[in-house]
């Protein structure tokens, strides 16, 4: 079995700027990433895609409040389903497309992934993640009373909903996944950090109101498949210490002793890099607590000494592979 890698897109790296945010416009840039995923498949990788969906939630949020004079409210962990399946489809595609061009005789499978976390996060009594569009107060105050919704002020733009962002525990078609990587297709799964589901006192699934952070997830799925590459594809080449400041600092390289040091002393912005940092250390640590091997009852055997983060853009993924660029964190 080859070298297997999970590459964590960005959301919002399908939509190149506010002028290109058009199905078409978001189905191109899958194209462009395809690409570069197609690259490594034909270095012999079996590549598992993971993505993020907060904008493609945020359009399904917002069509719905503009019919809601006709149809019904899309709740939110449907929304994960409806982004899973549409972006899946797209890559799907445009890795189909490419992999033909290529003669390479791979297919590529989507599977709607619900993601475990617990009803009793902490996460639960401080909702955190902003999601939908912008309201004036009165609106705002107004869903506060019908809807029950946790509401807060966004930087003078307006009033937003807030819902919960639980760490994930468990990815529940881990199996699945599992199955496919080692028939030979490329997977793409656990979009948007999974939807949040938690385990009623029968056994049932039960869907939530929630967000779970995509790199966390990313993560946790990476290490759940013992993948050996977790590949971050974000805005950025590199990972920088002292970001956008004079005395910024380009890292080729970070030990995982280093990247917990880094993020302790405030390096990494929570809401940019921090996660992805955090993301990069939960699956090359296997020992840390936090949603940590143990939680998964398939993993027999540590094998994160051979396992290696790597942070980067989409068009820099083949260079960052060969060491040229991006951001390589290791054990040591």
């Amino acid at each position: 079995m080859s070298n297997v890698a999970v590459i964590a897109v960005g959301g919002n790296s399908l939509i190149l700027d506010e002028k290109h945010k058009t199905i078409p416009d978001q189905y191109a840039a899958t194209v462009e990433t395809a690409k570069h995923v197609a690259g490594m498949i034909e270095k012999g990788w079996n590549v598992v895609l993971t993505h993020g969906n907060g904008p493609q939630v945020g359009f399904i949020l917002r069509r719905s409040e503009l019919s809601l004079h006709e149809l019904h409210p899309v709740p939110l962990d449907y929304c994960g389903a409806d982004t899973q399946g549409a972006i899946g489809y797209m890559f799907q595609r445009a890795l189909h497309n490419e992999l033909h061009k290529r003669g390479i005789d791979k297919q590529a499978a989507t599977i709607v992934t619900q993601v475990l976390v617990d009803k009793n996060d902490p996460a639960f009594q401080n909702p955190s993640k902003p999601i939908g569009s912008f309201m004036n107060a009165e609106q705002a105050a107004r869903k506060r009373a019908e809807e029950g919704w946790q509401m807060v002020e966004d930087a003078g733009r307006g009033w937003r909903r807030v819902v919960p962002s639980p760490l994930p525990k468990a990815i529940v078609e881990r199996d699945a996944i599992h199955e496919l990587i080692h028939a030979g297709f490329v997977v793409i799964c656990s979009g948007g950090g999974g939807i949040p589901v938690y385990e009623n006192e029968q056994g049932e699934l039960v869907g939530l109101e929630a967000v779970i952070d995509k790199d966390f997830a990313g993560s946790l799925l990476a290490r759940s498949i013992d993948a050996d590459l977790f590949l971050v594809s974000t805005a950025v080449e590199q990972v920088a210490l002292n970001y956008n400041k004079p005395n910024q600092q380009w890292l080729d390289h970070m030990t995982l002793a280093e990247a917990k040091k880094y993020l302790a002393e405030g390096h990494f912005h929570k809401g940019s890099m921090g996660p992805k940092i955090q993301a990069a250390i939960w699956f090359l640590d296997a020992s840390d607590a936090t949603g940590s091997a143990h939680h998964e009852e398939w993993m027999h055997h540590d094998t994160s000494h051979k396992r290696k983060a790597l942070i980067t853009n989409p068009e820099n993924l083949e260079r960052a592979l060969n060491g040229e660029t991006g951001t390589r964190i290791t054990k040591d």
